[in-house]
């Protein structure tokens, strides 16, 4: 069965997203949302906004899609049971290992695995089922291909309209450490969207270089549909009900297969940012990076002429008081203007900016579409009987079931209640949302019912009706929440390294970083004394993993920063290290995942780090530090004019460096490094350094010597050893 399935960021744009035509809505509570910024639900808006959907068949997914601390998981289970209870129809959570525990103790649960735990490939979607998972929130940039595969194993849903991260689902650490805000944690300040430049011919220039364009899947879901995805999400929590409402009915008529015109219209009007892209399911389009424009750009509405001294746009568009708009030059963006009347050939407009003849005119804000929008109201039908007889109590039935009042009426002296009457009284629905049709409506013996009593039957019935399609679907949970049993063992000294060559590396455990997949050369390793193992970047696809299990056989182990990863290796037989990307931050995750040894969250102070210790974990403790994957070129896919470097560097307004490495897996892909290297040396557990860009010779001796490390780096941080993240 099709879902399309809606965001809701408040109480309106939930009842925006239900009265257009969604077939559910998913929402965050006050805690673990991953958009904290939104207004989000407590128990009891959400339990009201549950009764109002179900009574309108509409399911609720709530998200409990944040990373979890030590001192969190008691609130997080806590939140899961209460919004269970509340009525939730499923739960989107990001930690799979809190997700596998959450079905294990409560088996009625519907869990739903996030985007940002990275589902890219079938191990990430066999894992995900292993663990009682009931679907996969697909990750943004799985292919078509994958997505058949993975819907060939487990129930997926995926992304057709809305804002895209420049991350790979679940990698970005961006606005962590450029910042100190989590986006792991809902409180991404979207550096993304910031001016960069890079050091290759045509980027010099500063540009929205990271921020990519809108998604906007349209009638390409039909492909989607072939590759057997069940639910369709539209992005946007953050966005107004407008938005909202705008993109259920535009997807509500694709799936219909009547993509309307007008509607696509309608919602780039509502919002559009740098005009959409169809997605990297479909390949990397020319449309897929917003360089030049940053925000809502709204829909092409017409040309500046400047007319004695007045700014026309030359516009066949209805516009009035309220409307604004955006101005654009040569493709960028140099400013807003609002309606300023009516003009020949158009309307005239106001700026704080000189406008020219021939600047292009983006209408941002349609004050009537928007009012329209929300005024859309979404109605149950219902059957009515009713009969009223004397000396009978009032009865009606409501698609089945019966309802009988306490008023008993007697042969009316004078008038009599007829069903006109009657019918009249029952089509005010007061605030329910109910359309009513009439089946039976019979009177027998001339009963007398007074318009009072009547009106209180009327209400009563309704009451009971509503409250009996608005109660929760789900078995209630009761007793105490029980927590995951956990245990630490011992203590770790070991080192490891994540480097490229090991020339001259003493470490424990050596983690090969390869520039080409499909080349991978051990002698990188040399005369390497410790364990060696394998680094697979976090999106890799099936039929690359599958080119690399020949390749297996030269290593000890494998280290991913992805959920797949564990599957993978057992597959594969070999012992598993579990990356920094699988950010674990609580004892009960860290109990429950199968590998050989663990690197704790990288956005963990020591101290919350230290509490998790044990024979078998590590600590980013020196290096580099990666904040992001990026699963496209940030180039546009210039590949017969690529210079074909391994690394460029990406600078910030501020004259901060970001390297930026190019490999191939085999197709190419980047990784994105702090301005700043890590210096953050511990004693509590295994030390783990990060030499993909440096020299893993010089920083494993110093490893856990500070003053000896800032010798090595000339720009260093302590990353958040002492700067916890919000």
């Amino acid at each position: 069965m099709i879902e399309l399935l809606a965001p809701a960021g408040d109480a309106e744009s939930a009842r925006a997203a239900i009265n257009s035509g969604a077939d559910a809505v998913y929402l965050g509570l006050k805690n673990f949302s991953a958009r904290a910024s939104a207004s989000n639900f407590d128990e009891e808006e959400l339990r009201s906004l549950c009764g109002y959907a179900h009574a309108l068949g509409v399911n609720v997914h709530v998200a409990l899609n944040t990373l979890v601390r030590q001192d969190e998981v008691e609130g997080f289970v806590r939140a899961a049971v209460s919004a269970h209870n509340a009525g939730a129809d499923a739960l989107i959570v990001q930690d799979i290992f809190l997700g596998k525990y959450l079905k294990s103790r409560y088996p009625q649960m519907c869990l739903h695995l996030s985007t940002q735990a990275g589902v890219n490939n079938v191990y990430g979607a066999r894992m995900a089922k292993e663990f009682g998972f009931d679907r996969v929130v697909l990750a943004r940039e799985t292919s078509l291909e994958e997505i058949a595969k993975i819907s060939a194993v487990t129930e997926t849903e995926a992304f057709v309209q809305g804002a895209l991260c420049t991350c790979f689902s679940g990698q970005c650490y961006l606005s962590s450490f450029a910042g100190g805000n989590s986006g792991n944690r809902g409180r991404c300040k979207q550096p993304c969207r910031k001016l960069y430049s890079i050091d290759r011919a045509g980027y010099e220039e500063m540009a929205y270089a990271l921020s990519l364009s809108d998604l906007s899947v349209g009638e390409n879901i039909s492909q989607f549909i072939r590759a057997g995805v069940t639910s369709f999400k539209i992005e946007g929590r953050m966005r107004r009900p407008e938005y909202v409402a705008a993109a259920v009915a535009y997807y509500r008529g694709v799936l219909a297969g009547e993509p309307s015109e007008s509607a696509l219209s309608e919602l780039k009007r509502t919002f559009n940012r740098g005009n959409y892209t169809k997605g990297l399911a479909f390949g990397q389009d020319k449309t897929f990076i917003s360089r030049s424009v940053q925000g809502h750009i709204g829909e092409f509405c017409g040309t500046v002429r400047v007319v004695g001294g007045r700014y026309v746009c030359l516009c066949r568009r209805e516009c009035a008081p309220g409307d604004a708009f955006k101005i654009l030059r040569g493709g960028r963006e140099i400013g807003g203007a609002a309606y300023a009347g009516k003009a020949e050939g158009g309307f005239a407009l106001s700026s704080g900016v000189r406008l020219l003849n021939g600047d292009k005119v983006f209408i941002t804000t349609d004050a009537a579409l928007n009012a329209r929008l929300v005024r859309a109201k979404r109605l149950r039908k219902i059957n009515l009987d009713v009969t009223i007889a004397c000396g009978k109590p009032l009865r009606a039935v409501i698609d089945g079931r019966e309802y009988c009042g306490g008023f008993v009426p007697a042969a009316a002296v004078s008038r009599a209640v007829t069903p006109e009457d009657i019918k009249k009284c029952f089509l005010k629905v007061d605030a329910y949302p109910f359309e009513v049709g009439f089946g039976d409506v019979a009177v027998s013996g001339a009963p007398f019912v007074p318009s009072s009593a009547l009106n209180a039957f009327r209400r009563e019935v309704y009451a009971n009706f509503y409250g009996e399609i608005s109660r929760p679907r789900n078995e209630c949970l009761a007793g105490v929440v029980e927590l995951p049993e956990v245990s630490r063992r011992g203590s770790n000294a070991r080192t490891a390294v994540i480097a490229r060559s090991f020339v001259g590396v003493n470490a424990d455990v050596g983690i090969l970083k390869p520039d080409d997949y499909s080349a991978i050369d051990i002698s990188a390793f040399g005369d390497f004394p410790g364990e060696r193992y394998l680094f697979l970047p976090p999106f890799m696809s099936s039929s690359a993993l599958e080119m690399l299990r020949g390749k297996l056989d030269a290593f000890d182990g494998l280290y991913c920063d992805a959920y797949w990863g564990v599957r993978f290796s057992r597959e594969a037989g070999k012992p598993f290290f579990a990356g920094c990307g699988f950010n674990v931050g609580s004892a009960a995750a860290l109990s429950l995942i199968d590998a050989k040894y663990v690197a704790l969250s990288k956005e963990l102070t020591f101290s919350e780090a230290a509490r998790l210790a044990s024979e078998n974990t590590f600590y980013l403790s020196a290096g580099d530090i990666k904040v992001m994957d990026l699963i496209y070129c940030p180039f546009g896919k210039t590949c017969s004019s690529c210079d074909r470097r391994g690394r460029y560097t990406l600078t910030d307004e501020a004259g901060r460096a970001f390297a930026l490495r190019r490999y191939r897996t085999p197709d190419c892909a980047f990784e994105l490094y702090n301005c700043a290297a890590l210096v953050a040396p511990q004693d509590f557990t295994g030390a783990l350094a990060d030499c993909t860009l440096g020299d893993a010779a010089r920083v494993m001796p110093a490893v856990r010597d500070g003053e000896k490390l800032k010798a090595v780096f000339r720009i260093y941080t302590a990353g958040h050893g002492k700067n916890p993240v919000l």
